[in-house]
């Protein structure tokens, strides 16, 4: 039963990154856009987070393909990967959430089109979508993300893909609150009635006045 587990792991892995890199290709060479812009002009924190977060990201990568494959190599050393959990209904939990999660980032991107940015494009910005899943949350890519680390934990239940997870969450939370006021300066009134409208996870949390 392991083995389809992983199985999903790879399929799924191979799924996000089809899309993620197509996405980036067609914005790079249809419509002359790097999409990918974490830690471009940043300073300080804000620097440090984003490309903490591509280089985070990167590890969990490799981490997820070796857990998948079954290797005895691991990134990081064993206490790291303690078994925290090893059910198999909470492992099918896991799959249902990572399931939720790709639905999420399909509509994401197609609401998305020509918009979508990884990281706070200041030179190039695209228009503001408030339309389609953007309705319903204003940070749809995020919500994806932390599901998916979410489901992955709970398929694996290791203390690194917790820890992953743990971080992730928090590493984004302080994105979008960077980006809500990068989007306010540059948005002005609509974004703010955007705001006033939508809330920043799926309902649960303030508008962004708020929040402050």
């Amino acid at each position: 039963m392991d083995r389809y587990f992983d199985y999903f792991q790879i399929a799924g892995l191979a799924f996000f990154l089809t899309a993620f890199l197509g996405r980036t290709l067609y914005l790079r060479f249809s419509k002359n856009v790097n999409p990918i812009t974490l830690g471009v002009g940043k300073k300080g924190l804000r620097r440090i987070v984003e490309l903490s977060f591509f280089v985070g990201l990167i590890a969990w990568i490799v981490e997820l393909l070796l857990y998948a494959l079954n290797t005895k190599f691991r990134l990081f050393p064993a206490p790291l990967n303690m078994q925290l959990i090893d059910s198999t209904p909470v492992k099918l939990i896991g799959v249902v959430l990572v399931i939720i999660s790709f639905i999420i980032f399909i509509w994401a991107l197609v609401s998305f089109r020509d918009s979508w940015r990884i990281g706070i494009d200041e030179k190039t910005q695209g228009d503001l979508v408030t339309n389609g899943i953007f309705a319903l949350s204003r940070n749809p890519i995020f919500i994806f993300i932390d599901i998916y680390f979410i489901g992955t934990f709970l398929i694996n239940g290791t203390l690194i893909f917790l820890i992953f997870a743990a971080l992730t969450i928090i590493g984004l939370h302080y994105q979008i609150i960077q980006e809500e006021k990068f989007l306010a300066r540059t948005y002005g009134q609509a974004y703010q009635n955007y705001c006033a409208r939508t809330r920043r996870y799926f309902g649960w949390q303030r508008a962004l006045n708020s929040n402050r």
